[in-house]
């Protein structure tokens, strides 16, 4: 990824296009692992184990980073552990196993490797330490149904919640009351060892207890949340998986003993990737206008009103404006076509903007895969209207099978980047430039 330059004609929409490519990369760089571990935050040497434990898209180079500076601090890696993160989101490591599972929809490997994790805590001493690395994903990669539960069963729940546009916070509330490790459970299951955990946030508002559903860190909900949550959405679940709802009574309290010792420390937000990009928006001469890191809603919706705002803007904008946010949207699916929510997002604002002069839109997921496609979003500038004219891409057709990536992969508007190995969620920036420019 190219620096950001400190300087930028607006004459000319391709050098507007790389320049917003280039405020997303300095984004997603402000909060890669490589960047957020100190040998400060490190914990003391325990007199026992280290054992290290993660999971989710960032996992694999959170282990990496992890590994470099233990060794760097304490002269060797005396570590042991695995973690698992997503197909293609692995890092080299010399002495933690970095297994890899499916995401967004769980799989067998998922269940072994949580079940691998719940096996490596077990018999450990107040010696010990346990290294939690817990980033967005890992409710998918994590997966180890609760007794007389089924793969299956947490397959077809976790499919319907996805389709259904619930917020996260409901669809993770659902997957803790029907895990044997998550809710905190992992963390009680490595007592008396203390756990310290390492996060990256992709959940809006930062809750750890809402990030990868909290594997290690114990949450206020009951498994009766989570049953209204399926009833409320109307979700057909097996009566085994009712019964476990209204009977469990395992999931750890907030204040139970077993946590008394353990740590937890947020290492990257969506308030990060805002403010780097804010800072290299500012040295280009752009002033910025943030919206806020916890933005919520169906996608196609907040891509319209964030569209009606910049040309509202744009009638008294004397000098180049960009709007940015960031958050977690989500996608009621009724369509059978192909795109994750940040496509869905995009082109909910072009169909407002349709032809507007000089507003340029840029919307990805900072982990590099938008849903469940190859792209990490999309990008979409004035100019390309007349292009969506002569193939004759009428957006409301679009939205209403749900595939924004067919739309955006016939304007070649498509930001493929790979797999980027962490996640703060959604990154939108909106450039409003004056008509008169």
């Amino acid at each position: 990824m190219h620096a950001l330059s400190n300087s930028l004609s607006f004459d000319h929409p391709t050098e507007v296009n790389v320049w917003l490519r280039q405020l997303a990369a300095t984004a997603v760089s402000a909060v890669h692992p490589d960047t957020l571990l100190s040998a400060g935050q490190l914990p003391p040497r325990p007199a026992g184990r280290t054992v290290v434990i993660g999971a989710g898209k960032a996992a694999a180079a959170m282990a990496a980073a992890f590994e470099r500076t233990w060794a760097d601090t304490y002269e060797d890696a005396d570590l042991s552990g695995l973690v698992v993160t997503r197909y293609g989101h692995g890092a080299e490591c010399r002495h933690i196993e970095v297994l890899e599972a499916s995401h967004p929809m769980p799989d067998e490997l998922g269940e072994k490797a949580a079940q691998r994790m719940l096996e490596s805590v077990a018999g450990l001493t107040e010696n010990d330490l346990v290294v939690a690395l817990i980033s967005g994903g890992g409710s998918a990669l994590m997966t180890l149904p609760a007794p007389g539960l089924t793969l299956q069963q947490k397959q077809a729940i976790n499919k319907t919640l996805l389709r259904c546009g619930a917020p996260i916070r409901e669809i993770n509330t659902v997957r803790r009351h029907l895990s044997r490790v998550k809710g905190g459970r992992l963390a009680v299951a490595a007592h008396p060892a203390r756990v310290i955990t390492y996060l990256i946030s992709d959940v809006p508002g930062d809750d750890p207890a809402l990030i990868a559903s909290g594997p290690t860190i114990p949450d206020a909900t009951t498994p009766m949340d989570a049953l209204e949550i399926l009833e409320r959405y109307s979700i057909d679940i097996p009566e085994a998986v009712r019964s476990h709802l209204v009977s469990d009574d395992t999931a750890p309290k907030p204040h139970s003993p077993e946590f008394g010792l353990d740590r937890t420390i947020v290492q990257a937000r969506a308030c990060d990737a805002l403010r780097a990009a804010e800072a290299s928006a500012n040295l280009a001469g752009v002033d910025v206008r943030v919206l806020g890191d916890d933005l919520e809603g169906e996608a196609r919706e907040l891509g319209g009103e964030h569209a009606t705002m910049a040309l509202k803007l744009q009638k008294d904008l004397k000098e180049p404006l960009l709007i940015l946010s960031g958050g977690e949207t989500s996608v009621t699916v009724s369509g059978e076509g192909r795109g994750g929510r940040n496509v869905e997002y995009l082109l909910g604002a072009i169909s407002v903007l349709q032809g507007a002069s000089n507003i340029h839109a840029l919307a990805i997921d900072t982990d590099g895969i938008d849903g469940s496609e190859d792209n990490a979003g999309a990008i979409f500038g004035p100019n390309d209207w007349s292009r969506v004219q002569a193939l004759k891409l009428d957006p409301a057709t679009y939205l209403a099978r749900n595939d924004a990536y067919s739309f955006f992969e016939a304007l070649d508007g498509l930001i493929i980047t790979g797999p980027t190995r962490t996640n703060v969620n959604d990154f939108r920036a909106i450039l409003v430039l004056p008509k008169s420019m």
